[in-house]
């Protein structure tokens, strides 16, 4: 595994460990409403910033797999100007 595909999954699983502390926080009720908002504001972040990753690794996996029936792995950004 090379070192940004390693990061992006430490990154994911970070995010995730994170916006899994903001909704225990967020469900205890005994924070104010301010602190509830910024939690709120970082979880949609951590949130998009997921999407985006899991949406690359299923086009990967897609072009992976659409190759005649062989596996072979392609710049899949390069493929119909996406």
């Amino acid at each position: 595994m090379s070192a940004s595909k390693k990061n992006e999954t430490i990154n994911l699983e970070k995010s995730i460990e994170e916006l899994e502390e903001i909704v225990k926080n967020l469900e205890k009720n005994d924070i104010s409403l301010d602190e509830s908002l910024k939690l709120f504001e970082r979880g949609v972040v951590l949130s998009g910033q997921c999407n985006k990753l899991l949406d690359e690794a299923e086009h990967k996996v897609n072009v992976l797999l659409k190759k005649d029936g062989e596996i072979i792995e392609s710049d899949f950004l390069s493929e119909d100007g996406e």
